[in-house]
């Protein structure tokens, strides 16, 4: 949980309502977000993954597929979130054997008048759903979590890293 508390939440009007924030008075600005998730699976899960042999088919690939697709239409599903132009989606997937899952990490790119925090969370979350879609026929016990901003970049409040 946080330690810093908000200066006010920003999708709220005066009276309280829900309301997309205008951000046409901002400026355009290159910006960047980094958000990282974990699945934990079972290790003999792990290992069919790593070999390879999930009976779906390749379960990396389609997760990185499917984070591309989320990261484009956070909009559709966030419901205050704007439809911002994306530069670049990359993510990256780390099998862990010590801790038995895979860790996804999304990096997400725009030049736009509001950030990309909401697309590469979105990224990281569709990743790891497919990921137990893809496993799920062998271990239905799998746990999805730790997903979080790590890092943001651009805009009037410049650098933001998680710890810092």
């Amino acid at each position: 949980m946080s330690s810093v508390m908000p200066r006010k939440l920003s999708h709220l009007d005066r009276s309280g309502r829900v309301r997309m924030v205008d951000v046409s008075a901002k400026r355009v600005t290159a910006r960047r977000a980094i958000a990282r998730g974990r699945v934990f699976m079972h290790h003999d899960t792990l290992a069919l993954l790593r070999g390879g042999q999930a009976a779906k088919g390749d379960a990396i690939a389609a997760a990185h597929l499917a984070g591309v697709m989320a990261a484009k239409r956070t909009s559709e599903i966030i419901p205050l979130a704007h439809a911002i132009p994306i530069d670049g989606v990359n993510l990256s997937f780390t099998l862990d054997a010590a801790n038995s899952s895979v860790g996804i990490e999304a990096s997400v790119t725009t030049r736009a008048r509001t950030g990309v925090e909401m697309e590469a969370l979105t990224a990281v979350t569709a990743a790891a759903l497919t990921l137990y879609d893809m496993l799920k026929a062998v271990d239905r016990g799998m746990v999805i979590g730790e997903i979080t901003l790590w890092e943001k970049r651009g805009g009037r409040s410049g650098v933001w890293r998680r710890g810092a």
